[in-house]
């Protein structure tokens, strides 16, 4: 009997000694895991602290605005901080030095044009070898250090316009050309592509080539200085956003809407309003948010390792009055304050 007793005290108490330490365990382990940092948190504080700088040709335009629009998006998504600066009014000697100034602040990552390779190629490289890495959007600098472009193959871009005339006009057309600017890059092939594409077209005629600098009111007096030296042009090509919008302004000041063919770039509010009333026949449309979004998202995967393509090329198309309304609208619709 006493045994009997003895053995049953041996086991209660080897009972309680074995729940205490395996509550002490739990504890234990309890406060281990309380200290230790989520790997998705982490991750997530990490990101926090990259410090990416968009800088435009131009800070107010409007298909500028888009692919901030897209930026700030995807910056938003991936907990990054985001800044937008540059020239008010396009300035290649400002942009430079804006870009030397992002580099002096030691930000993680810079997103920009390449606009000429005379002036951009140098400052790029110069970024690169401070270990910040470039990414073009809109237009590449191919030959400097960047690690990758997104945005349109701008000679393509070209080259469907010249198509979309030619097959618009049915292969009669005397035309003028607005461009941009002479110096950028993008403009450049924008315009090559065009000629290429209706050089062995023998009905098509390039009559003249003006340039905008990338405003409204400059593509306006060009296209009037056009009609007037020249009134046998019948159709107009604009290069930039802001070109066909000046032209269509003139081309109902001539009254010559119904009898003079006009393509453009870009889908801005005015564009889609002359493409409404019909005095832009067409336009090529390019997809400036889905530049910034996913330009953002390239940076993230360049500072963390991971493999980018260097050449990432967004759709290009052209369209028609029949084709609207334009769909995603984030695409092509700025909000103004």
């Amino acid at each position: 009997m006493r045994r009997w007793w003895k053995w049953a005290v041996y086991i209660g108490g080897m009972s309680v000694f074995a729940g205490s330490a395996s509550f002490t365990v739990y504890c234990a382990w309890k406060v281990y895991m309380y200290h230790q940092p989520e790997e998705k948190p982490a991750i997530a504080d990490r990101k926090k602290a990259y410090h990416f700088v968009l800088v435009p040709e131009e800070l107010d335009n409007d298909y500028w605005r888009l692919v901030e629009k897209g930026a700030k998006a995807a910056a938003k998504e991936m907990g990054v901080r985001l800044e937008y600066i540059g020239p008010r009014q396009a300035n290649i000697e400002e942009h430079v030095k804006i870009l030397e100034k992002a580099a002096a602040s030691k930000v993680d990552g810079i997103m920009t044009q390449g606009l000429t390779e005379q002036q951009f190629t140098p400052i790029i490289n110069r970024i690169v070898e401070k270990n910040i890495p470039v990414i073009t959007i809109d237009t590449d600098a191919p030959t400097s250090r960047r690690t990758a472009y997104i945005g349109t193959d701008n000679y393509y871009a070209g080259f469907i316009a010249g198509r979309a005339l030619v097959e618009d006009t049915g292969g009669n057309a005397n035309v003028a050309i607005i461009t941009g600017s002479f110096e950028a890059s993008h403009q450049q092939l924008r315009v090559k592509g065009f000629q290429d594409a209706v050089k062995h077209e023998k009905g098509i005629h390039i009559i003249a080539i003006e340039e905008s600098d990338i405003t409204r009111v400059q593509a306006a007096e060009k296209a009037y200085k056009i009609l007037k030296e020249h009134p046998e042009v019948n159709a107009f090509y604009g290069t930039s956003a802001l070109d066909a919008i000046g032209i269509a302004k003139v081309i109902e000041q001539f009254h010559r809407g119904r009898e003079t063919y006009v393509i453009g770039f870009d889908t801005l509010p005015e564009t889609i309003h002359y493409l409404e009333k019909g005095t832009i026949e067409a336009t090529v449309v390019q997809e400036p948010y889905e530049m910034g979004y996913r330009a953002v998202k390239m940076m993230v995967d360049i500072i963390e390792g991971n493999h980018v393509p260097s050449i990432n090329n967004t759709e290009t198309r052209v369209i028609r009055k029949q084709d609207l309304p334009l769909r995603p609208a984030r695409n092509y619709e700025v909000k103004h304050d």
